[in-house]
């Protein structure tokens, strides 16, 4: 199973977990998985359409999936998936946002 880090803001919406073991075989599966364990995170993710939404960025190791194949990116069982939404305005310290 996948190990998907969640930040900091994002907690609440998980019963305040830092990480979640998701389950599939591209990053929309694991996602999939991942709103349907947890599905007051949705909103904060997707848009009405199911896009993801553009302030949302997926790592996959060191990797961000857009620059890679999107959701369709393939993911392995001991892969760890990294979600950091962008916040605007000021300095941002990525690093708080997985303690």
């Amino acid at each position: 199973m996948t190990t998907l880090r969640i930040p900091t803001p994002l907690r609440t919406y998980t019963g305040g977990n830092s990480e979640v073991t998701v389950t599939g075989g591209k990053m929309s599966e694991a996602m999939n998985d991942l709103t349907t364990q947890f599905p007051a995170i949705r909103p904060h993710l997707f848009n009405e359409a199911g896009e993801l939404r553009p302030f949302v960025n997926l790592f996959v190791g060191e990797s961000n999936i857009r620059d890679l194949q999107g959701l369709e990116t393939p993911i392995k069982g001991d892969d760890k998936i990294l979600l950091i939404p962008s916040i605007a305005g000021g300095g941002f310290d990525t690093a708080a946002m997985v303690e």
